[in-house]
């Protein structure tokens, strides 16, 4: 039999919760940039008796995703992709931001696409925080067709700012269309691609957010848009599950919003 591959970007609590999902008979390539978290996260998934192996890589590095990308293809039959490597606003500067969220994610889609055989499935986690961009048409087709290796030069990444959240906000979105736009060439290929923007989801990334200067007024929204709560990384899991699994054959180019109907209540709701 040939075996099925899932890579998964990010050891963290999302991460780990889709390896848990989705990984089971597969062979699971965990990649994370911080190798003693790396070596945890995959530790803990061998003892439940995941076939598992772990890669230091650095999504913000071309060649480093290149790379992890090879290594993948021939490991198996290539079945999904998650990437949920990524940082936040609450803990990185700018540069970072648009090194690892932006740049890195459009990497992975491209060193993936060359690689996606048919029913590959790729799922980037975005964020909510993408449907908040305000951006021009042109603005958002120079993120969604450029040159991965030439987005950090383009004039809406370099006057991003003028803090990291509004950095993150261009970032998330850049995600979003960068997919989207990606779907044709992964259909060709007859695999999918497609995006999922998460909330805020109960992981050490967004309690840090919560530590924030913004953290009260992030849960007061929540508790104002009728979640009352945080996701968890289980119900990331399931909606990554959903994507990368047969009931979404014919979905692919769209963005899954997850964020128990925040971004609802702030178009329609949130006092002006």
């Amino acid at each position: 039999m040939t075996a099925e591959t899932v890579v998964i970007t990010g050891a963290g609590g999302m991460g780990s919760a889709v390896a848990r999902r989705i990984g089971s008979g597969r062979r699971i390539v965990l990649a994370d940039a911080a190798p003693e978290h790396l070596d945890r996260a995959v530790a803990a998934l061998e003892a439940e008796g995941h076939d598992v192996s772990g890669r230091v890589v650095d999504v913000g590095d071309q060649e480093s995703v290149l790379a992890l990308a090879a290594y993948a293809a021939a490991e198996g039959r290539l079945a999904a992709v998650v990437h949920t490597a990524g940082v936040s606003a609450a803990t990185a500067s700018i540069p970072q931001i648009l090194r690892v969220d932006l740049a890195g994610t459009a990497y992975l889609i491209d060193a993936f696409a060359a690689v996606a055989v048919p029913g590959t499935a790729v799922v980037c986690v975005a964020s909510m925080a993408g449907h908040y961009a305000r951006l021009s048409a042109a603005e958002e087709r120079a993120l969604a067709s450029e040159p991965a290796s030439a987005l950090l030069t383009l004039d809406v990444v370099r006057s991003a700012g003028p803090d990291a959240v509004s950095a993150y906000i261009l970032a998330k979105r850049a995600n979003q269309v960068r997919a989207s736009a990606a779907a044709l060439a992964y259909s060709r290929r007859g695999a999918r691609i497609n995006t999922l923007s998460p909330g805020v989801i109960s992981t050490p990334m967004a309690r840090a957010e919560q530590q924030s200067a913004s953290g009260d007024h992030m849960m007061a929204m929540l508790e104002a848009c009728g979640a009352g709560r945080t996701g968890t990384p289980a119900e990331v899991a399931e909606a990554v599950a959903f994507l990368a699994g047969p009931d979404a054959r014919y979905i692919t180019g769209t963005d899954l919003l997850l964020d128990g109907g925040q971004a609802a209540w702030i178009r329609w709701h949130r006092p002006s």
